[in-house]
């Protein structure tokens, strides 16, 4: 008998998606571009035929516009927690890595080097963001222990969260793994543990989605 089967959900694509440019906070909040409401459409269209047991999604307007045509489709009611948030990245919120680098070099080469322990100036660890994430990840297990649960969130969180359940050290989030816009990755919550079954995968895509440039 399978466990609870977790699918990961990155949001899609933004105009920061496109640029690369920090944006963690709710007032600093993009919605999603045309072609990132399609990727959320595509997504619905593969996957609303599983029977789906509850729906998890960051309060951020992009994943809440990523989620919606799934649950819609589904008939899930959104179950909205602040645990799933992209990371907060304070004085840097807005910029673009280059100007980061220009104007807070020796702080952005520490984050670099160890963002486990090392946050943005006046922004949150991976530490943290594995602390909160991990109480959602608690819920869904305490609450579900078989179907599929859907998890939309953030590239730098669902990293954060894979590492965690897989036991990979959370400071490396960003050189063990990619996640792009729309990337699904799926884990079940199997009797011996987390057990990795897909990794960023966007093949539901049509071809010129998957051709569009992420980070």
């Amino acid at each position: 008998m399978m466990g609870a089967v977790l699918y990961f959900l990155r949001h899609g694509q933004t105009a920061y998606s496109l640029t690369g440019g920090y944006c963690g906070t709710p007032e600093n909040d993009p919605g999603l571009t045309p072609e990132g409401i399609t990727m959320a459409q595509e997504f619905a269209a593969a996957f609303s035929h599983l029977p789906w047991q509850a729906a998890y999604v960051s309060p951020l307007r992009r994943a809440i516009e990523t989620a919606r045509p799934l649950c819609e489709a589904a008939g899930l009611t959104m179950q909205v927690r602040d645990g799933l948030r992209e990371v907060m990245y304070g004085r840097w919120e807005g910029m673009h890595p280059d100007a980061v680098d220009q104007e807070y070099h020796d702080e952005f080469v520490a984050w670099l080097t160890d963002p486990a322990w090392y946050a943005p100036i006046g922004g949150e660890r991976a530490v943290d963001i594995a602390r909160r994430s991990s109480q959602v990840l608690d819920e869904i297990e305490q609450a579900y222990s078989q179907g599929n649960i859907l998890i939309v969130a953030h590239k730098a969180t669902i990293r954060i969260m894979l590492c965690t359940l897989l036991g990979i050290d959370v400071g490396r989030y960003r050189d063990r793994m990619d996640m792009p816009v729309a990337a699904v990755s799926i884990v079940e919550l199997a009797e011996r543990g987390p057990m990795f079954h897909t990794l960023a995968d966007r093949s539901y895509l049509n071809d010129a989605l998957r051709a569009l440039p992420s980070t």
